[in-house]
């Protein structure tokens, strides 16, 4: 029996686990939503499509599924643009599905076409691949190919175009098929390799293992927290502490950030690198801290992309496969060699904690406005490991790094690009990704969080109970300090001074969310209790010194060393 193409894309994508959509109705796609939400998907319509899509990529980091969104022709695919960038960078696998035109505009000799443009030029640059559905019996091969190429090899965005012609065509379609017939599905790594890394895990007498975001999102968190707990190493961050590993939290320790953290790497003779590109923040793993020993370091490096290997250091051991796959091979090659926890990890986590508390003694009490690192370490004390724990800004995100109170299991946030105003999308997509199990609580900055302040009220209308603690500096933050050192005391627009007549509680309570206004630290625990208790969308908005939000960034010092070639 005949079905519509627009049908037919929906098959392919339930086929792939896929059950949401992103994007704002329009035309192009009107007959699909109706036909997706009778078929029992999520369907969510943003205020801006880039929204959208940072939804859709925060769904895949919670669940490993890719994340759908699209764009109608025109201006609304020119919105995704940003995104796909975003999502290239950030190694994340999201279908990107524009609408065009009936293909016959792209033909047409007279100009003055409305809302026509190339559109999959735009896009050719930033993902990794493109395709046009000119014809309706193209529809299988082009979108399986899509999922093959998201999924193969290191992770990342693609983009299919559907004009309107083949959106509502006809089509007389087969069985679907499995997506184990057109991509694989595992990528375990050779056996001579696993047994290579374990004999140098065994010799070892002070391993490490380098975590980076690829770790987590790959839901790979059962796997690494075994081997974690076999190891009873320390463990590093690619980044700062994002999400920790369960039974390893004290022993985890952000490399340069914390003098343990830089300790460990230092006197490391093994590197176990896992989910990350071993990049500029850990100075690809050569210099800084890394430099100490360097001679006498052994690598293993866990890696889906052939390509990756050997490019900014020499790996001893290369075990080219998915992690999913990879983590448990080296268990099971492991099983017998379960170690006691070493006196020197001991003393690391001594002196991590006692480094800590030093940081905490920094964040002065009971002054008005409150400090930024005050801010962080009341408004996380209530905060479990089961939080999802997002992060959006730029002083924000780095004070967090330091001073929040909780270890979370997952922690979202812009890590590889720096991409400002992710935090609301990626909060309401990872709510939707952990459905009523779990609660999702959002820090950002005021300039991070004005950028899609509309999306509250698609969390409104969705049901989704995201907190949204708000640290108000009235200004860019992190950039004033730039500006400071650069150019002086006059630093017009980077401290814009909107200051207090700014109330994101009103905001959020014109939406229909929970709001709360915060100047004394005292209420800021109370106040989060309550936005989470009220079980709405909610905003805590405390306002903050802005002084100390540029003065004061914890680890500036470190964080700017991975860019010693910005400027080259």
């Amino acid at each position: 029996m005949a079905i519509k193409i627009y049908e037919r894309l929906l098959e392919l994508m339930e086929a792939e686990g896929v059950k949401t959509l992103f994007g704002i109705p329009d035309p192009s796609f009107f007959h699909m939503f109706v036909t997706a939400e009778r078929r029992g998907w999520q369907v969510v319509a943003p205020h801006h499509e880039e929204a959208g899509a940072f939804m859709a990529e925060a769904m895949w980091r919670m669940t490993g599924i890719p994340g759908v969104v699209v764009g109608n022709q025109g201006p609304g695919v020119a919105n995704l643009v940003p995104a796909a960038i975003n999502a290239a960078k950030e190694n994340a696998p999201v279908i990107f599905i524009g609408g065009q035109r009936a293909q016959i505009a792209a033909r047409r000799v007279k100009r003055g076409r409305i809302q026509y443009t190339p559109q999959y030029r735009y896009f050719e640059e930033a993902v990794k691949y493109v395709a046009v559905i000119e014809y309706p019996e193209q529809t299988d091969e082009i979108i399986q190919e899509a999922f093959r190429q998201a999924l193969s090899g290191k992770p990342g965005p693609v983009y299919i175009e559907v004009p309107m012609n083949t959106m509502q065509a006809d089509i007389n379609p087969q069985p679907v098929a499995l997506p184990a017939s057109y991509r694989l599905l595992h990528q375990p790594a050779a056996q001579t390799a696993i047994d290579q890394a374990a004999d140098l895990i065994r010799q070892a007498e002070r391993p490490i293992l380098l975590i980076g975001q690829g770790a987590f999102t790959a839901r790979a968190h059962v796997a690494l927290a075994d081997l974690a707990n076999t190891l009873q190493c320390p463990v590093i961050h690619t980044y700062p502490i994002s999400s920790y590993l369960p039974g390893s939290e004290e022993r985890t320790f952000p490399c340069g950030f914390s003098p343990a953290g830089a300790r460990a790497v230092s006197e490391s003779d093994l590197v176990v690198a896992i989910g990350t590109e071993i990049g500029e923040p850990v100075h690809h793993g050569t210099g800084g801290h890394w430099a100490e020993r360097d001679e006498n370091r052994k690598w293993i490096y866990i890696e889906r992309d052939p390509d990756a290997f050997g490019v900014n250091r020499h790996i001893d051991v290369a075990l080219l496969g998915d992690l999913r796959d990879v983590v448990p091979q080296l268990n099971a090659a492991l099983a017998n060699d379960k170690r006691e926890l070493p006196e020197y990890v001991k003393a690391l986590i001594n002196e991590h904690a006692d480094n800590r508390e030093s940081y905490l003694a920094k964040a002065p009490s009971a002054v008005t406005p409150i400090h930024p690192g005050r801010l962080m370490i009341e408004a996380t004390k209530a905060l479990t490991p089961e939080t999802v724990f997002v992060r959006d800004g730029g002083a924000t995100s780095i004070y967090t790094w330091t001073y929040a109170q909780n270890r979370p299991w997952d922690s979202v946030w812009n890590q590889n690009f720096g991409h400002l105003g992710t935090g609301l999308p990626y909060a309401i997509g990872a709510q939707m990704a952990v459905g009523k199990d779990r609660r999702v609580v959002l820090v950002s900055g005021d300039s991070a969080f004005l950028f899609h302040t509309s999306e509250l009220e698609t969390a409104v209308r969705k049901k989704l109970p995201v907190v949204c603690i708000v640290a108000c500096d009235y200004a860019w933050g992190v950039e004033v300090r730039g500006y400071r050192g650069m150019l002086g005391p006059d630093t017009p627009e980077t401290e814009a001074h909107w200051g207090s007549q700014l109330r994101l509680d009103k905001i959020a309570e014109g939406y229909g969310a929970h709001g709360e206004y915060v100047e004394r630290e005292e209420e800021i625990g109370p106040a989060v209790e309550r936005a989470l208790a009220s079980g709405k969308p909610a905003v805590v908005q405390i306002p903050i010194d802005g002084t100390a939000n540029a003065r004061d960034v914890p680890g500036h010092e470190e964080y700017s060393t991975w860019y010693n070639d910005f400027f080259y």
